[in-house]
């Protein structure tokens, strides 16, 4: 039987996801009350590391400032236009998503990505995380993207979810080289965007030694 699991766990075997989805036809779903948008404004880097950190995806400071220094050092003038945060009824940014481009690859300007979606830890579970995601995604479009293309891990099987509900599907590639994530995510999930995967037994879902694959 399998133990109940958090939504960044990494008693998961660790697979990397990808998925995908055409920026037409996005939805509208407003924040609850009480919380803002705002974008990057100079300075809110450690407000940006801050809830990476909370949300379990840096282990401490020093990996939030390596991963913003190679992911946005050299584009922070580019962060106005494309960081948003979520602010709460105290004025603290609780949640961030960036409209951005694969940065290994030149930008296209047809293929975005979004990027190092996270809510606070004590901010969970109180209807952030679709509302940031849609409006960075109406953001994208914005600037001229077609199709938005997100990387996630088995590890994170819920922002999986979400992702899935917004109408976001495994990139094929990814699907084909991967597909032992998509049946554990399958398994952990039972979304019906799933139903072409095997569900994962329950042996190959915990992590004995993490299984490593490439997108």
């Amino acid at each position: 039987m399998l133990p109940e699991f958090d939504n960044h766990d990494a008693r998961i075997r660790y697979y990397e996801l990808a998925l995908e989805r055409s920026l037409e036809d996005l939805p509208e779903r407003p924040l609850p009350e009480g919380y803002r948008f705002a974008f990057y404004a100079p300075g809110d880097r450690d407000a940006w590391i801050a809830i990476e950190k909370s949300a379990k995806e840096f282990d401490d400071e020093k990996e939030g400032q390596e991963a913003w220094q190679r992911y946005y050092a050299l584009y922070e003038d580019l962060l106005p236009e494309r960081m948003l945060f979520v602010v709460n009824s105290a004025g603290e940014k609780v949640a961030t998503a960036t409209a951005f481009f694969d940065i290994r690859r030149e930008d296209d300007g047809v293929n975005g990505m979004l990027h190092w979606v996270a809510v606070r830890r004590d901010e969970q579970s109180r209807g952030l995380s679709k509302p940031l995601i849609l409006r960075t995604l109406h953001r994208m479009r914005e600037l001229g993207y077609t199709r938005a293309a997100i990387p996630t891990q088995t590890t994170t099987w819920l922002a999986c979810k979400v992702y899935l509900d917004l109408g976001f599907r495994p990139i094929p590639r990814n699907a084909e080289r991967n597909r032992m994530g998509w049946r554990i995510v399958r398994t952990l999930t039972d979304h019906p965007a799933l139903r072409d995967f095997e569900p994962a037994p329950p042996e190959e879902i915990l992590a004995d030694g993490q299984a490593d694959a490439s997108v």
